[in-house]
């Protein structure tokens, strides 16, 4: 028999355990057991937080919301092509010159790493505002030029594209860093699905254009220039009431992936009646008509969680009899959410760059410490002659963090790296000099056309860059062979541009490219994510983009001087204060070049695929294993 002061002790000791390890237990537990805890006064607190939190939850897609709005308005550099022959036209300038004008646009990005330096000294709605005006400086001053209200030497022209495109850099960031923040268990969808609307942002400006003045190019510069303005500072509330992040309960992981796969319904069908709508020449009332539908669709996503919401509470407050507990599409797995909010403690000390995204896994994943594998011996390819490329200096786990120094030391990289300059880039490249084309083809009138096509069909592409993500339970295939496969419709378009200069082929090759061009822009944070680190992926991509001014450049000029020989030795010019070359010999070694350009992109990531296959396999087995 124990002495009486030992029980008691043990007993008190017992108790204060039991209240830390009530403490400790989330919400949603204490709610099952207070009614033996504290009866009904347990249950009714449990209800009253509960609501409190609901109401934090709903903030967090209010900004989801606000980015998406910024996303869809600050793609300006889509509908360069639209305006673009004016420019060159009042400028008096060479193709060469105009090239170096769209160069510099694209430059900006390889200053991404400044959009993050004032992270580090500046609230995050400065920076957003920082950014408006630095887009509204740049393309406010081209349109001052364009309309011959002042006029400003090729230099300075050439520093106002370099500003303008620097703001779409900074509003990336500032896009990534709400969505890492408020996102942190659905990071890869919450990503995927606010970039997409980057691409729509050419199609809204042709519908905004029609629905004013359709014969004027110089609006799209005006509105480049106000309307991200006017966005931000819609978006300013949702990002000033940022909620806190509390861990999700099971019934509220179910939710949220159901509204995501709501919002990405929405999305697509918002994709259709841009590309439906926003490619056609309208009369300026039915345009009107046709604009007011497009910011209503944009507009609606608001109501989506509202209504999850409400339909939650609704079944709360009658004690519904009919389970709906399983109608959720779930993406995230419970257990990983004290992990995930854990690891966005972190944020502060990554360095956001360009695309800092942070911890971009896979929604079962975990840290790379326990994500990673090491490589078993032996576990190569006999594919013959190609054993030694593909076995030589594999990675050994997926998710360990590399340096600069050591990132341009792998030879994964550098396939990445022409995977992308010889694929995305190239048709970024494409689609800046699609005034020229439709030019050169005698059909000027379908510029605007082919801008929307390209817009929305790299739309279309970013979205389905989030589909590994939603299949991979029922069917899993490496993210670098997804980039295989999302490169294919590049030399073949090219090809049929080559082959004809019929109106279809323009159109199908137009299309073909922003689908292929959209997917790997959107999946190339996941990628260089996975395949580098997680932690560094901030550095990371940014050294991974300055392909993109580089491929601007090279691909740029070498189309400007064919398209220039042509004018001197083609009798078919169009001879105004810049002479403009007809014809499709203007553009076919172009496209020539670009298809054996494409082909070795394609190529290169063939060999990365190959490279990396072990390893998400592995990782995906090890995933697996671990969850169930």
């Amino acid at each position: 028999m124990r002495p009486r002061r030992e029980t008691e002790r043990r007993k008190s000791h017992n108790t204060s355990s039991s209240k830390t390890q009530q403490q400790r237990q989330p919400w949603w537990s204490l709610q099952r057991n207070g009614g033996a805890a504290a009866g009904g006064v347990g249950i009714v607190k449990s209800n009253i937080f509960k609501e409190i939190l609901m109401a934090g939850q709903s903030r967090k897609w209010m900004i989801l919301v606000a980015t998406i709005w910024i996303q869809a308005f600050t793609g300006t550099n889509f509908d360069f092509s639209s305006y673009s022959s004016s420019l060159k036209l009042v400028l008096g300038i060479s193709q060469v010159q105009l090239n170096y004008l769209a160069t510099a646009s694209d430059l900006g990005k390889v200053l991404g790493w400044s959009s993050g330096l004032a992270l580090m000294y500046f609230p995050l709605w400065v920076v957003l505002f920082m950014s408006a005006f630095m887009g509204f400086i740049g393309y406010g001053m081209q349109w001052l030029v364009i309309r011959q209200i002042v006029c400003l030497p090729y230099f300075l022209i050439f520093l106002l594209c370099l500003l303008a495109g620097c703001s779409i850099c900074w509003f990336n960031t500032v896009c990534f860093v709400l969505c890492i923040r408020n996102f942190p268990a659905n990071q890869p969808l919450a990503i995927s699905l606010t970039i997409s609307f980057n691409g729509v942002s050419a199609a809204l400006y042709n519908l905004a254009v029609s629905a004013i003045d359709s014969s004027s190019t110089s609006l799209f510069l005006i509105l480049n220039a106000v309307i991200p303005l006017l966005t931000s500072a819609a978006a300013l509330m949702p990002i000033l009431r940022q909620p806190s992040l509390d861990p999700l309960p099971p019934d509220g992981v179910r939710r949220d992936s159901l509204i995501f796969l709501l919002l990405n319904i929405l999305a697509v069908l918002t994709g259709v009646y841009l590309l439906l709508f926003g490619s056609t020449s309208f009369d300026t009332a039915t345009a009107r008509l046709f604009l007011g539908g497009a910011i209503f669709l944009l507009i609606f996503p608001l109501c989506i969680p509202g209504i999850v919401y409400a339909r939650d509470w609704f079944r709360r407050s009658l004690h519904s009899s009919i389970r709906l507990e399983g109608s959720g599409f779930v993406l995230v797995d419970v257990e990983d959410l004290e992990l995930h909010k854990e690891l966005l403690s972190r944020d502060n000390s990554m360095n956001y760059g360009n695309a800092s995204v942070g911890h971009l896994f896979n929604n079962n994943e975990r840290p790379p410490s326990t994500l990673s594998f090491r490589h078993k011996s032996g576990y190569q390819s006999t594919a013959g002659c190609c054993a030694a490329i593909v076995g030589k200096g594999q990675l050994a786990m997926l998710g360990e963090d590399h340096t600069a120094g050591a990132l341009v030391r792998r030879f994964d990289f550098w396939l990445y790296y022409v995977a992308y300059f010889c694929g995305g880039t190239i048709g970024l490249v494409y689609s800046n000099n699609l005034g020229q084309i439709a030019q050169s083809l005698g059909q000027s009138s379908k510029t605007t056309t082919l801008v929307t096509l390209y817009s929305s069909f790299s739309f279309f592409g970013r979205l389905l860059s989030a589909a590994p993500d939603y299949i991979r339970a029922k069917f899993y295939f490496a993210r670098t062979g997804w980039l295989t496969i999302a490169l294919l419709p590049t030399p073949v378009a090219f090809l049929l541009l080559a082959s004809s200069s019929s109106s279809f082929a323009l159109h199908t090759g137009t299309a073909l490219i922003g689908l292929s061009s959209g997917f790997i822009f959107a999946a190339a944070v996941s990628i260089t994510s996975e395949l580098f680190g997680p932690n560094s992926v901030g550095v990371n991509h940014n050294i991974l983009i300055t392909n993109i001014p580089i491929g601007s450049l090279v691909y740029g000029l070498l189309a400007a001087i064919v398209y220039d020989s042509n004018v001197r030795s083609n009798i078919n010019i169009l001879r105004t204060d810049s002479i403009v070359c007809m014809g499709r010999d203007c553009y076919f070694l172009t496209f020539v070049g670009w298809t054996c350009i494409s082909v070795l992109g394609l190529g290169s990531s063939v060999l990365l695929f190959l490279r990396t296959r072990h390893a998400y396999d592995h990782f995906e087995h090890n995933r697996s294993t671990q969850l169930y």
